[in-house]
């Protein structure tokens, strides 16, 4: 394991802070929160253009760049919370088309992403709000030349803005048996979206309703009732790329609050001199290194498919879960009242953290996964 990075992974980082500096300011974040879709189609064709799009997506379909690239990538996506479908389609989409998509699928929506003119997002979660087999229930039967889905699908991301779906449903039986997923392109009869209103709006989710949704065969992604398995390797991709856009947020609130602390003065003093503001501080750091180190790691041994990939996406998940909201909160204590302003960013950060939280599961979920690693 190689523990520095390259230089074109340096040059990469150093590019993607100066243009989400320059187009992703705050300013911009809060006007694409009160969009309806908070999607804008000039900044997607700039992150095209960069080759962002291509990032992990395998050659022959398009793509450039490894998987670790991405992770940059996404790091510094995070510090700015880039709204739009950039994660739900090279974070969680990408990832169970590679793991699962057949031939021809792979050479239309990878392709297709590639190149930037689509966006993909993934449909898992259900009023359960699980996040293993257990929690698949919509219903998908074959009919006579494909199949039917029916039922709903809760909190999927950036639906709205989605070209492609990928969609986990129930064929048969219970539990890890029975799993199919599906590639739905556009948005067929009977299939609806409805936005909701979260804790988030840097992040659209959406309510996705099928409603006797027919499909063709080809639709299948793998093969009926194989899912589980290939998108259980593909939500270890989409957890260590959603750790690395949390630890980007994690050192944004770090940097953010210790300026604050440098220049904000009470009783003729810098506020960090004071031992209760500058251990906060020194804590958030250890958070914020320790995050970044699991994070990298997983990404690491999901990429080489090091045995402990499972278990290294877990615990970075677990770990940076609670890292994210610990520091996003401790930094609203240290800016004081302006910290729970609405004027001030500091809340968009805490809220992003919960978002991030429990999606792909929280950290109680993650450290039961540990455990069960650990045959406890």
């Amino acid at each position: 394991m190689d523990f520095a990075f390259s230089e074109e992974q340096e040059m990469l980082r150093r590019s993607a802070r100066e243009f989400l500096a320059k187009e992703c300011s705050p300013k911009v974040v809060r006007r694409l929160m009160e969009s309806a879709d908070a999607y804008d189609a000039g900044l997607w064709k700039k992150l095209a253009d960069l080759g962002w799009t291509s990032l992990g997506i395998p050659e022959q379909y398009g793509g450039v760049g490894t998987f670790l690239d991405l992770i940059v990538v996404l790091e510094e996506a995070g510090r700015t919370l880039l709204p739009g479908p950039f994660f739900s389609t090279m974070g969680l989409a990408v990832p169970v088309i590679i793991e699962a998509g057949t031939e021809a699928q792979k050479k239309e929506a990878l392709g297709a992403i590639a190149s930037g003119s689509a966006r993909a997002t993934l449909a898992f979660t259900e009023p359960s709000g699980r996040w293993d087999a257990s929690g698949v229930g919509l219903s998908a039967k074959q009919k006579a030349g494909g199949w039917q889905l029916d039922g709903v699908k809760l909190f999927v991301p950036d639906a709205e803005a989605a070209d492609y779906t990928v969609v986990v449903a129930r064929s048969r039986g219970e539990g890890e048996e029975g799993v199919t997923l599906f590639l739905v392109k556009g948005r067929p009869k009977g299939m609806t979206v409805k936005p909701l209103e979260t804790l988030d709006m840097t992040r659209r989710w959406s309510e996705v309703r099928f409603d006797a949704v027919q499909l063709n065969a080809d639709a299948v992604m793998g093969g009926p009732d194989k899912g589980w398995p290939a998108l259980k390797r593909a939500l270890e991709w989409a957890t260590a790329a959603l750790c690395a856009e949390m630890v980007g947020g994690v050192q944004k609130v770090l940097e953010t609050s210790t300026e604050y602390a440098k220049t904000r003065q009470q009783f003729g003093k810098p506020i960090g001199i004071y031992q209760a503001v500058s251990h906060k501080l020194a804590d958030m750091l250890v958070l914020s290194e320790s995050g970044r180190s699991a994070t990298y790691y997983a990404a690491w041994a999901v990429e080489a498919d090091a045995p402990d990939r499972s278990l290294a996406s877990s615990m970075a998940k677990a770990y940076v879960s609670d890292a994210y909201r610990k520091v996003a909160g401790d930094g609203i204590q240290v800016h004081g009242g302006i910290g729970f302003t609405w004027e001030h960013d500091m809340h968009l950060y805490f809220k992003r953290a919960k978002s991030s939280e429990v999606t792909l599961g929280d950290a109680t979920y993650h450290r039961e996964l540990v455990a069960q690693a650990l045959d406890l």
